[in-house]
């Protein structure tokens, strides 16, 4: 099973150390609800599952470890512009 082991930011991008010593970096800027928070508020997350998933609470956040290898920006922005249609 994919777990998230560590998580740390820089000043635009996640990062996530994998149970499997991979190390995914995306732009914060693909989460909206992490692009609102603080850098305090990014920092309060916890792992749940046993790595499985992290949230932050106060953001009303969830990301699985397995979407950090799944995750494909361009597919969540074409199924958003068909809904504003």
């Amino acid at each position: 099973m994919i777990a998230v082991k560590k998580v740390w930011f820089d000043h635009d991008k996640i990062f996530v150390e994998l149970n499997d010593a991979r190390i995914i970096g995306t732009p914060i800027s693909w989460y909206p609800n992490l692009s609102k928070g603080t850098p305090d508020q990014l920092k309060q997350f916890e792992l749940w599952e046993n790595g499985k998933w992290i949230h932050w609470e106060d953001l009303d956040e969830d990301l699985s470890a397995e979407g950090f290898l799944t995750f494909d920006k361009e597919s969540l922005e074409l199924t958003h512009s068909e809904k504003i249609k």
